[in-house]
């Protein structure tokens, strides 16, 4: 009775571990391989885009920059009076 003796059920649930593990390694390897490869794949756009803006900038013919010109500033507007103001307001109807 010390050695363990297999039962089929026991031998099957084994064997399909086994399985599971392989086909698991052999997910993750292909995981991994799909991850390098776009990770190759977005380094070689990368290098292309930027030496493409490089060219891009080189050949561009450099633009003055115009300094915007300073706002006008506006003269001063004498205050309304309020004698003025009164008046407008009895012309409209309002009651003060």
């Amino acid at each position: 009775m010390s050695e363990k003796t297999r039962t089929p059920t026991g031998q099957a649930q084994f064997e399909k571990k086994q399985i599971n593990a392989r086909e698991g390694e052999k997910a993750m390897a292909q995981y991994d391989a799909e991850g390098r490869a776009v990770r190759a794949n977005m380094e070689k756009l990368r290098a292309l885009r930027l030496a493409r803006e490089a060219a891009e900038a080189a050949s561009a013919p450099v633009k003055a920059v115009k300094k915007a010109a300073a706002p006008k500033k506006k003269k001063a507007e004498a205050p309304a009076k309020l004698s003025d103001w009164l008046a407008e307001q009895q012309k409209g109807g309002f009651r003060t």
